[in-house]
């Protein structure tokens, strides 16, 4: 049986004791404030990020892809662990470079096996793929079969979430001015999706509430199989989950579900805030 390693980045906001359970190795990206730069989630935590990120005059932070050799040293530290082949499941490649750093890496590996598999999304979308790669992994499939499953199910996926504002957007070069500016003109909360691989907005509501209410009636709208809870603080995850949970059609086992909080490559570009979820609906064949 050939064993199957799958590594994602620090895009995918699972937490570093979900990954670690589950054996993925996650390759972080680089957060800059100002003079300080950082590796995400390894020399600035996330519940640090997010307490310098709502400081006073704290300056707008820059993020940056891993870079290939960053993809290098962790497709290296899988085979040492004993993997014969892997699963680089990453962000949309129309969000980021992230994914041509992880697949530039794999190349640099010609005569080993390393399926590089573009999850159309970001955020806890293409942490939902990637827990589903790893589930698969321990079952013993294939890496190219773990590879052919989640780029059909990356069709499956859907993120909606509740801003606060649009301007981290704007900051981020994800939105233009124009649509960061009528939102702030017209004081609306934005809801947003990824669609084609990108961000766009779905919706401007009047008020916090309705933004979220309108957030759960997108999750909400048939049975899934599988859920995750997104948000940046000081948004309250448990929550929504909860609130979800009471609300979504069919049975789901509550601890199963996922809630975890942005991190430091997706959230300077949400800001604080932020809730939302992730849906992985029933599989079309």
């Amino acid at each position: 049986m050939v064993t199957a390693a799958i590594v994602t980045s620090t895009a995918a906001d699972l937490t570093p004791e979900l990954a670690e359970a589950l054996g993925i190795f996650v390759v972080p990206s680089v957060v800059t404030f100002g003079a300080d730069t950082y590796q995400a989630g390894i020399d600035l935590a996330t519940d640090a990020f997010w307490d310098r990120m709502r400081g006073r005059d704290a300056p707008f932070p820059i993020t940056a892809p891993p870079s290939p050799g960053a993809f290098k040293d962790a497709y290296e530290a899988a085979f040492n662990a004993g993997a014969e082949a892997i699963v680089s499941v990453q962000m949309s490649a129309r969000m980021s470079a992230t994914f041509d750093s992880a697949r530039v890496a794999a190349e640099l590996y010609p005569d080993r096996e390393i399926h590089v598999v573009d999850s159309g999304t970001a955020s806890m979308a293409t942490g939902l793929l990637t827990i589903l790669g790893a589930e698969m992994a321990a079952l013993g499939v294939s890496a190219a079969e773990i590879a052919r499953v989640l780029a059909r199910r990356a069709a499956d996926v859907e993120l909606y979430a509740a801003l606060d504002t649009l301007e981290y957007l704007r900051r981020g070069g994800r939105i233009s001015g124009a649509a960061a500016r009528i939102g702030a003109l017209l004081a609306v909360k934005p809801v947003i999706t990824v669609s084609d691989g990108q961000v766009a907005i779905l919706d401007r509501v009047p008020t916090r509430r309705a933004a979220r209410q309108r957030v759960l009636r997108y999750l909400t709208g048939a049975p899934v199989e599988r859920l995750a809870i997104l948000y940046s603080p000081p948004a309250d995850g448990e929550a929504f989950r909860d609130e979800l949970l009471a609300r979504m059609p069919g049975e789901i086992d509550a601890s199963k579900v996922v809630v975890c909080p942005i991190g430091l490559t997706i959230g300077p570009h949400i800001g604080p805030g932020c809730v939302g979820g992730v849906i992985l609906r029933a599989s079309s064949g």
